[in-house]
């Protein structure tokens, strides 16, 4: 372990100051038993062996830093290993020596992730990470690589050799299983694949469905052959044989965990519950119908037997189980459970705190450390709790359930006033930098509820003093000295911060986020980062754990600061480290040195109690003093707060602002100061949002608006909800206008020198049904299209396209020539409206009529334009102005506002004397009036001739101006009335001409749809030929690898051919195995050649020499036995390849097979080209091929069906109204027999209710209440006699159930019993049944034909008894409707 210190100029000097104390911990899964007594599992940089009896641990290091890979074999008590670093290396070691028996060297470049024993045989099976992602199987005792393979992208989460056949190996990934098998040839070995088909997540097997060869080939005339998914998405090559729509990709299940039986099975437990029996010969599920569900922390056995399985629960240990592990001689089952997340240990008594995922802290005794105890359980909440820190001063443990945001949390103890202050380090995501926050906890919290604890059970956070503290870096740890020092590990930069009244930063040479960790005296401040090494500043540097494991997750220091406890951030290792004082007293002061234990001696436990009762004395003696201070604090208050008070009742001139009492300034100036930064910041967001809008409003109308030639319009009917919208056109680019002109070029060379086109083109311009639309009619030619049926090749049809577009551009542009001409008419009447409504209003005014003149205007749909500017009116809210636009618009405002007051009094005098005018005009004559003679207050027959003769004349001109008023009043209405008629008149001349507009847009959409129709069916043949293009490709690619395979199978078994004639060969995988057996036969001939076994008389050379022979032969039987076993196994992965072979030939031969279809398909779609047709108007296409005939039809005259359909239309009409006419008089009718049926049924309620009052009966009841004086005490008594009867009632009914109750259990045993019977007898009765059935069916064989005459005169006698009843019955009808008639008309009373 290197340890340094750090210097004056930056330089480390290297000495041991520091050695390994002891190792603990493990991680999740890697755990094994190297023998049936010991258990080995990886920690960190080491190995730690335990013996579960003795529980003595041994540990094994890895000298080139952190374990990666581990796997271990108790049967042959070895253990593998990989290290993590560049180009790793496998080692292999036994136990319980621990010597290295081997390494093994691959092409790996980066790590191992999984490795795996054989059970049988010196074989292992390793898997590295990317960029490999290799498979490899090794002979570990003679180190060589046996054979490997690649599976790009592929991480694997287990690997496990079949017990019974080393041959097999299960493959898991996280959502997929592969079996390899291990094929030998001699001294060759080879791993093939055989993937495992997993059901989905409901746990049912889809059947494979092959995309890339389609089962058959559906072909339909019109659309064209049906192709895999692979040719229409354009794939060539492996994804084109791999492609699988996400309509056919559903979710399998995920597997976690397998194990292999004795029958070579795989049983694997899925995510989803079930469990998943896997046979690794087909690598098939033979079923999947049996599943489990598993409780936490219950360990359940399964005897599976066939599709039955028997369940027993083992043991229920409350904790959840993360592996389970079994002994080479399965009588130890080992298992690993993972439940606690933070610990915290009390210096001054045996106990220790333990955080669970559960929420909960459990307090354990550990007096005996061998068996820990648990006191007490309190739960904190449903989430795990993540950190745990011990006070030293009185008896609590704050308890944090860290959230994503908090990042480090520390606890610093006032003796003095009794507080304890909990730092956490908080993220702030949004402006990365990060946080302090520092809540002082006092001791009453535990006890003081009303103050502390709410309503609601939580914190009262008004209670509880809380400071915040920004930062300017992104802090990942923080810890906090007593002298209000704060040092903090900075994420984005190698410095750590220290914070007091400034900022200080101290270099670092880590890299990454880290943490920071302060000892017991405050002296020593450790950091570690994710490269994982250790910083002591300013003293000495280690390294503990590797880099590849996460570096160092937390560290500690003991109180007496004689050992550092760390933990791994992924290694799972404990590591302990004492100092090392022999070597770390040459280095480091003598002083320093001795203060740093003198410090650590001084926080001691012993002296806690003195220090805390000094500062208990230093407070008693100054608490006059502060409770002066608080005095004068409360009566500064109280005088403020009555200047507060006096401010309020003065005038508004002579109030104080509320800040101006503010004593605290600075505070004051803080909150400003961070108001306007939130203004600043907030205007800056509504700035960006603006730009962005503007920006978006930019693009917007850069493609949609600025880029078309034409913009997109409409016009609107005066008086109809009619609508014409013209066709937005975008400006042709070069490109396009190039290529058009390119297009026409070659066209008319092609038509120069084919007249014979030319002239085909010239006669079927004249016939639309056969160009297949009628866009020469309206402003397309159609003249330079090739004809329908020459559309062979590729380029003609691209060519078509191209041309197809240029004839519906120019059929929009006629169009909107004309659009433009209704658009400019209705613009011009809307003018003639604007100036006939002028001479209206100035009639109404002169008739003094309050009526509302129609106004017609644009929409936003005929002037898009209006879109784009926003008017003042469609703005809600203030407008903002400057203070600089302020003082403009007054300056502005201000000479109008003089001319306004300025007196004209010329202007004055006319509007007074003439009504602002200098003559009188004629539409004044309204106005006029004649003011009567100034006598006319005076009585009549006070009146002289001369007053009476100047009355007549006046009343004279009165009568005049009123005829003249009427006469010209006449002649105003009639213009209004003319005005308003030629306003309708003109409107409807434009609506009708908008509405034959509107007709003529139909037939141009009409015209359009049948060329983009074109132009789809060309684009549908173009995208077909592709696709076929792209199969083919495939196809090819795909033959070309058949091909390659075809030929290293060839040469394989050219080889094999040639290596059988010595089937004898020396063959290293079965040598070891040889000689085993050999050894094993040697023993037993030893036992046989022993002079015991000597026949009597027998020479003794002859019995020697007999052995001999006898070894020799039984020696070459065994090598016979061996090489034959060896032939056969070549035989067999000869066979493997033949068939292999054959079935690569059978996939060539479909791929040609499918490659000429392919062929045929493209000549197909070369010479059945899709053509247009236009069919009249009463003809229909029908959908079927075959035409029918019409010999013996007849043309019919057009007009004629519509007259009859006329006619048919007015008889319809005229059928309806009578019904409706009918409907009404019977609906008429039957209310009025349901009001009669009603009034009837009333009159007979009334007489009910007048006999009901003449018979109403005296009941008992009725008497009783009539004699009895006190009948309510009465009806009392009778209820509670009653009540007496009904409790025995009850008490008998319960006996009476109970005794029921012994019946029918009695009855259900009966029942059981007679069930049993029963069933015995249906077997019986199924057996006789069928015997009966047999013998009726010999019987009616005999006697069916008589039956049958019996049964036909039975049939006939039923019928005519049937007929001669039912005319009974009628005549019985009659008869009794007869004697009805008679009786009414004898008795009529009745």
């Amino acid at each position: 372990i290197e340890i340094g210190r750090e210097g004056a100029n930056g330089t480390v000097v290297h000495r041991d100051c520091f050695f390994l104390s002891w190792v603990q911990g493990f991680s999740k899964k890697n755990f094994s038993f190297i023998s049936n007594q010991s258990v080995c599992y990886p920690c960190g940089n080491y190995i730690l062996f335990l013996d579960i009896e003795t529980k003595k641990t041994t540990v094994l290091q890895c000298q080139t830093g952190q374990v990666g890979a581990f796997a271990a074999n108790g049967n042959r008590q070895v253990l593998a290993f990989s290290d993590r670093r560049l180009n790793p290396i496998i080692y292999i070691y036994t136990f319980p020596e621990l010597s290295k028996l081997t390494e093994l060297k691959g092409n790996v470049q980066l790590d191992y992730t999984l490795l795996a024993f054989s059970f049988t045989g010196p074989y292992l099976a390793s898997y590295s990470s990317l960029p490999e992602f290799v498979l490899s199987v090794w002979n570990w005792q003679e180190n060589i690589l046996l054979c490997s393979e690649s599976q790009p992208g592929v991480t694997a989460t287990s690997l496990s050799f079949n017990p019974m056949n080393w041959r097999q190996l299960c493959f898991v990934t996280e959502s997929s299983v592969s079996v390899w098998h291990i094929e030998r040839n001699n001294d060759e070995h080879h791993l093939k694949q055989n993937p495992v088909k997993l059901p989905d997540g409901q746990g049912t097997v889809s059947p494979h469905k092959d995309l890339f060869f389609p089962v058959s080939h559906s072909e339909d005339p019109y659309h064209g052959p049906d192709l895999p998914v692979s040719a229409i998405a354009g794939l060539v090559g492996d994804e084109a044989e791999t492609f699988m729509p996400r309509d056919y990709l559903k979710p399998s299940v995920h597997p976690t965990a397998h194990c292999w039986t004795a029958t070579s099975e795989i049983y694997m437990g899925c995510k989803e519950g079930y469990v998943l029996a896997i046979d690794a010969e087909r690598c098939s599920l033979p079923h999947v119908d049996l599943y489990f569900f598993a409780q936490e922390g219950i360990l359940f056995f399964y005897h599976i037997k066939d599709l039955q399985y028997e369940m027993k629960i083992c043991a229920d240990i409350l904790q959840s189980i993360s592996s389970l592990i079994f002994s080479p001689d399965y009588t130890v089952l080992l298992l690993v459970t993972d439940q606690a997340t933070a610990m915290a240990c009390c210096p001054s008594s045996n106990s220790v705190a333990v955080g669970t995922k559960r929420g909960q802290i459990c307090f354990l005794d550990v007096t005996k450390v061998e068996a820990p105890r648990v006191v007490h359980r309190i739960f904190l909440s449903k989430f795990p709790v993540l950190s745990l820190h011990n006070n030293l001063h009185w008896c609590s443990l704050p308890a944090s359930v860290l959230a994503d945001e908090v990042l480090d949390l520390s606890i610093v103890s006032d003796f003095r006033n009794d507080l304890v202050e909990v730092m956490i380090l908080l993220n702030v995501a949004e402006v990365q930098r990060a946080r302090l926050e520092i809540f002082c906890l006092s001791s009453a919290l535990t006890t003081d509820n009303d103050k502390y604890v709410d309503e609601q059970g939580m914190l009262n956070a008004n209670a509880i003093k809380k400071e915040q503290y920004d930062l300017d870096y992104p802090l990942s740890s923080a810890v906090r000295l007593k002298d209000n020092i704060v040092y903090g590990y900075c994420a984005c930069a190698p410095f750590i911060c220290k914070y007091h009244l400034s900022e200080e930063r101290t270099p670092s040479k880590q890299f990454g986020s880290g943490f920071l960790c302060l000892s017991p005296n405050s002296r020593w401040l450790a950091s570690a980062a994710k490269d994982g090494v250790l910083f002591i500043y300013h003293t000495f540097t280690m390294h503990c754990h590797s880099y590849q494991g996460g570096g160092i997750r937390s560290m500690v220091f003991s109180l007496d600061g004689k050992f550092i406890l760390i933990n791994g951030k992924n290694d799972g290792a404990l590591v302990c480290l004492k100092w090392n004082f022999v070597f770390c007293m040459d280095n480091v002061p003598l002083d320093y040195f001795n203060l740093f234990f003198s410090s650590c001696l001084c926080l001691s436990f012993t002296n806690i109690f003195v220090v805390c009762q000094v500062i208990r004395e230093e407070t008693q003696r100054f608490s006059n003093q502060k409770e002066e201070l608080q005095m004068g604090i409360k009566k500064l208050r109280k005088t403020i707060q009555k200047m507060m008070h006096e401010n309020e009742q003065v005038p508004d001139i002579e109030k104080l602002e509320q800040h101006e009492f503010n004593l605290d300034i600075e505070e004051l100036e803080r909150a400003q100061a961070k108001a306007e930064q939130e203004v600043a910041r907030v205007r800056k967001e509504i700035e960006m949002e603006n730009l962005a809008n503007r920006y978006l409003q930019d693009v917007i109308k850069c493609e949609c608006w600025d880029a078309m030639c034409v913009k997109g319009r409409a016009v609107k009917c005066f008086h109809m909800a009619c609508e014409v919208k013209n066709y937005p056109l975008k400006e042709r680019s070069e490109e396009e206008l190039k290529t058009l002109e390119k297009v026409l070029q070659l066209k008319k060379i092609e038509t120069a020198d084919l007249k014979k086109a030319e002239e085909g083109m010239a006669s079927g311009s004249a016939s639309y049904c056969l160009t297949g639309s009628l866009s020469s009619q309206y402003g397309g030619d159609t003249s330079i299209l090739y004809y329908q049926w020459d559309l062979h090749t590729r380029e003609q049809r691209v060519n078509q396209i191209v041309l197809l577009k240029d004839i519906i551009y120019k059929v929009k542009t006629a169009f909107n020539k004309e659009f433009d001409i209704v658009a400019r008419q209705k613009e011009q009447e809307i003018a003639r409206v604007k100036e006939r409504n002028v001479r209206i209003r100035e009639i109404l005014a002169q008739l003094d009529l309050q009526v509302e003149v129609w106004e017609p205007a644009l929409t936003d749909d005929e002037i898009p334009e209006r879109a784009l500017t926003v008017q003042d009116s469609e703005i809600k809210v203030e407008k903002y102005l400057t203070e600089q636009e302020i003082e403009k618009e007054e300056m502005l405002a201000k000479p109008e506002m003089e001319r306004r007051l300025a007196d004209n009094e010329r202007l004055r005098a006319l509007n007074d004397m003439m009504g602002g005018v200098l003559e009188v005009k004629k539409e004044d004559i309204l106005k006029m009036d004649i003011p009567p003679p100034p006598f006319i207050s005076k009585p009549e027959h006070v009146w002289n001739d001369e007053e009476k003769k100047i009355f007549r004349e006046h009343e004279q001109k009165v009568k005049e101006l009123n005829e003249e008023k009427e006469k010209y009043r006449r002649a105003l209405e009639n213009e209004l009335k003319k005005l308003e008629a030629s306003i309708q008149e003109t409107t409807q001349n434009f609506d009708d001409t908008l509405c034959k507009l509107s007709e003529k847009k139909v037939k141009f959409e009409m015209v359009i749809y049948q060329e983009e129709l074109k132009i789809v069916n060309l684009t549908y043949a173009l995208m077909l030929d592709e696709e076929l293009n792209t199969r083919e490709a495939g196809l090819r690619n795909f033959l070309m690898k058949k091909e390659k395979e075809k030929v290293s199978y060839h040469l394989e078994l050219t080889e094999m051919l040639l290596d059988t004639a010595n089937p004898y060969g020396d063959c290293p995988g079965s040598a070891e195995d040889y000689k085993d057996a050999l050894t094993l036969l040697m023993k037993a001939m030893d036992e046989l050649d022993s002079p015991e076994h000597r026949p009597n008389g027998l020479d003794l050379s002859i019995w020697e020499r007999f052995c001999r022979a006898r070894r020799n032969k039984m020696e070459s039987e065994e090598l016979v036995k061996w090489k034959a076993l060896a032939l056969e196994d070549m035989q067999a992965f000869l066979q493997r390849r033949m068939d292999d072979n054959e079935k690569i030939k059978s996939e060539i031969e479909d791929i040609f097979q499918e490659l000429t279809w392919v062929q045929e398909e493209k000549v197909k779609l070369e010479l059945n080209l899709t053509i247009q047709f236009l069919l009249k108007q009463g003809q229909v296409e029908l959908e079927s091929t075959e035409i029918p005939d019409y010999t013996d039809a007849l043309l019919i005259n057009k007009t004629i069906i519509e007259e009859l359909n006329c006619s048919i239309m007015a008889q319809g009409e005229k059928k309806i109204a009578s019904m409706v006419k009918y409907k009404d008089f019977s609906k008429g009718m039957f209310r009025l027999e349901w009001e009669h049926r009603k009034m009837r049924m009333q009159i007979e309620d009334l007489k009910q209710k007048a006999r009901d009052i003449v018979t109403l009966p005296i009941t008992k009841d009725r008497q009783l209440f009539l004699t009895v004086p006190n009948h309510d005490s009465y009806i009392a008594h009778h209820i509670s006699a009653m009540e007496q009867t009904l409790s025995l009632m009850d008490k008998l009914h319960e006996k009476n159930v109970k005794n029921y109750q012994k019946r029918i259990k009695e009855l259900e045993k009966s029942i059981s019993l007679k069930e049993q019977a029963n069933y015995k007898l249906s077997l019986e009765l199924k057996e006789m049944l069928v015997s009966v059935s047999e013998k009726r069916h010999i019987f009616e064989a005999h006697i069916s034909e008589k039956m049958a005459k019996q049964r036909y005169r039975e049939i006939l006698k039923q019928k005519h008894l049937r007929r001669r009843v039912k005319e009974q019955e009628e005549e019985l009808e009659v008869l009794q409707a007869e004697v009805e008639r008679l009786r009414s008309r004898t008795f009529p009373a009745l």
